[in-house]
């Protein structure tokens, strides 16, 4: 039986696995998702080809089945179905790793508690994360966990990039920009020298556009500056988000409209962004096949947001000679590239449209003075190999607490 690395990705009703055979370097071997947690569960998963496994099931799953119940049935599943792995570590997603967690780490009680005093920075995120963690932990209390951070790419940052113009006392309480989607950001950045050689080193802009949208500049692949902040709910309007907003907004809600916390932290989570601005969907793609004037607004709109934060973000790194569309959005609407990037012309970034309609990876025109990219990111990878580097010594490990 080859070891296998089991990588989870949790969120509020769905959880992304995919599993890789610990062969020298991780290998895929199957993926899947379990969706529709907390009103009716359904699972599917594929091949390392990307085939569907027909016929597979976790087995009994009522509308109410939980977490907590889906884990332990998953690591059972893995543990009979066929293709002869055994699970011998997990690895996770994390959103927010504070400013202490510069990578990976093994997880611990200790690091569980800091962990969980970060929800308040990613509430949307952080709660779910950790509770596939313990879900593992009190279904295989001995099998190691490790935690990957989506913040911990951007520790690199100069303290300047990381300030707010808040008292001291505030930032020194930890009021700074974070920086997420850093898994994504690691991964581009390891993978650039194959496209772009020496120049991946230079000054790069990656796009990372999805439900969840951010930008960080780079400087010999290491993160200068970033589109999101204290919270994942700054920067670039998102499917959801409002990205960032005159906090006077905020203020206004509260004292004048009387809305409480929970309500405006609602409205700007989970109402706003492309949702919010088209009343219509929060799918880029529908959006796009819809012509009335409000969903070309949203799309208008999330695209003039996007090619002025990329200008802001280009002052840190003093200029640009590459930039990367990547995640859903990225990958691929063509549509949202080519407006983004006629709004960059002054920049000199300018694209083939004949390459950029056919998603090809590299949509710049030979006149562009900037190279543009679209490559598809992976972050399992990313947790894969992190995971595989801090336990290949099989560590003595603290039993987690369940």
């Amino acid at each position: 039986m080859t070891d296998a690395i089991l990588v989870l990705n949790a969120g509020s009703s769905s959880l992304k696995f995919a599993v890789y055979r610990d062969t020298g370097t991780p290998e895929m071997h199957l993926r899947g998702k379990i969706a529709g947690i907390g009103t009716n569960p359904n699972f599917s998963a594929k091949d390392a080809s990307g085939a569907p496994l027909s016929g597979e099931s976790l087995g009994s799953m009522g509308p109410m089945t939980g977490l907590d119940e889906l884990i332990p049935l998953l690591l059972e599943w893995l543990k009979s179905h066929r293709g002869g792995v055994t699970i011998a570590a997990v690895g996770h997603r994390v959103v927010h790793g504070g400013r202490s967690q510069t990578g990976p780490a093994l997880i611990t009680n200790m690091l569980l508690v800091d962990l969980q005093a970060l929800v308040p920075l990613a509430p949307m995120h952080q709660p779910h994360n950790l509770a596939a963690i313990r879900c593992v932990t009190a279904a295989e209390p001995d099998l190691p966990q490790v935690a990957c951070f989506d913040t911990s790419f951007h520790r690199t940052q100069d303290r300047l990039l990381q300030l707010f113009a808040l008292p001291r006392a505030l930032t020194d309480a930890g009021i700074i920009r974070y920086g997420f989607h850093g898994l994504s950001y690691d991964y581009i950045a390891g993978t650039l020298p194959t496209y772009l050689g020496d120049r991946a080193d230079g000054r790069v802009v990656i796009a990372h556009l999805g439900s969840g949208a951010s930008m960080c500049a780079m400087k010999a692949r290491r993160s200068v500056a970033t589109s999101m902040g204290f919270t994942a709910l700054d920067g670039l309007m998102m499917a959801r988000r409002c990205g960032a907003l005159d906090p006077g907004v905020v203020l206004y809600l509260m004292q004048e409209k009387g809305m409480t916390a929970e309500e405006v932290a609602s409205l700007l989570y989970t109402k706003s962004g492309l949702l919010g601005v088209s009343g219509l969907s929060n799918d880029m793609a529908e959006l796009e096949a819809d012509i009335s004037d409000a969903a070309q607004e949203a799309i208008d709109l999330f695209c003039y947001r996007a090619a002025g934060e990329l200008a802001r973000l280009v002052t840190a790194i003093g200029g640009i000679d590459a930039l990367v569309f990547t995640a859903g959005i990225g990958e691929n609407s063509a549509l949202v590239r080519r407006r983004i990037c006629d709004r960059l012309l002054w920049m000199g970034v300018v694209i083939d449209t004949d390459a950029n309609d056919r998603n090809t990876t590299r949509i710049g025109s030979v006149s562009s003075e900037v190279d543009v990219l679209v490559i598809p990111t992976n972050e399992e990878i990313i947790i894969a190999r992190a995971t595989r580097d801090l336990t290949r010594a099989r560590p003595v490990q603290t039993r987690l607490k369940p």
